[in-house]
């Protein structure tokens, strides 16, 4: 049974990861709709479809005490605009043809949420993790030297995203998937009609102005949103967080693999040898994680050997 439990959460991680690795050709083919407006699409339809989810399964009774606790409801207020500020700088990227940036922000993500550790959690970190955030840095520079330009895009990714999961690490950690959600993109609606009616007023919407298609995608915008957030939770509560960590790096790999192949973009020398700098920190990390979990593994076992009996 806890063979079978681990294979289907495995499954699950690795169809997460997957689905949210192919996004750039997903919002690639939303253009030419601007970001802004796809970012409110995408909280509209999300919360639509969370709403369907809920309603199907009377799922309402968990609301209105959550609602009332007014510190959970600051951070998960915090971690909704983390989670658009990350969405709309994502579709930027890719809209625009800047997909191998939203690429090194994820794999970038995890040297920045061990960094916000330190200084934010003030963790003590090991020997390896330190080699690995000194690495990172060591790309930063690189990339910002050979680039000619600040890696603004994909400090702004990694950041949010790191930041949206201390955040759900510490107010929103006892929260289902769903709920969790369910609250962010309800939060979230006020903002998305605003962005909308400002667009409207402007430029005029681009909704249906594409075609039967085109107005379909948006829509799905929810869908996509949703299940692979599910999908990561079920994972989440099946397998240990170091084989979950280990699945992550399939994103950054696709869209980079998305990027180069189907959306043809261009990556520089210089770009290649920045990404190949963060890949050395990534591995180091990574070995840190697996050398950590042996030793917790081991430590567990003998400390059970010891609760035996005689």
């Amino acid at each position: 049974m806890r063979a079978e439990r681990a294979t289907a959460g495995i499954a699950a991680g690795f169809a997460a990861y997957g689905i949210w690795g192919v996004f750039p050709i997903y919002f690639d083919a939303l253009r030419p709709t601007g970001p802004w407006e796809i970012l409110a699409n995408r909280i509209v339809w999300t919360a639509v479809f969370c709403l369907i989810v809920l309603a199907l399964s009377r799922d309402w009774a968990w609301l209105p005490p959550l609602v009332r606790q007014r510190r959970l409801m600051i951070g998960v207020t915090l971690a909704a605009l983390l989670i658009a500020v990350n969405w709309v700088v994502y579709v930027a990227a890719v809209t625009s043809g800047h997909t191998s940036d939203a690429a090194l922000g994820y794999f970038l993500n995890p040297l920045v949420t061990v960094a916000l550790g330190v200084v934010v959690l003030r963790e003590r970190l090991r020997m390896l993790q330190w080699i690995a955030v000194g690495i990172g840095l060591i790309a930063g520079v690189y990339l910002s030297v050979a680039g000619g330009s600040f890696p603004v895009t994909a400090l702004t990714l990694a950041t949010s995203f790191a930041l949206y999961g201390l955040v759900k690490n510490r107010v929103g950690a006892t929260l289902p998937a769903l709920h969790s959600l369910s609250l962010e993109t309800f939060i979230l609606l006020p903002i998305a009609a605003g962005i909308l009616v400002f667009i409207a007023a402007d430029t005029g919407l681009d909704f249906g102005r594409h075609g039967p298609v085109h107005a379909g995608l948006l829509v799905f915008s929810g869908v996509a949103t949703a299940v692979p957030l599910l999908l990561f939770a079920t994972a989440a509560r099946r397998i240990p967080l170091t084989t979950v960590g280990l699945i992550q790096f399939i994103t950054p790999v696709i869209q980079l693999i998305c990027a180069v192949t189907v959306l043809g973009e261009h990556v520089t020398t210089a770009r290649w040898i920045g990404f190949a700098i963060v890949w050395v920190a990534l591995v180091v990390l990574t070995a840190d994680a697996l050398l950590a979990g042996r030793r917790r593994s081991r430590a567990r076992r003998i400390s059970e050997c010891e609760e035996l009996p005689g």
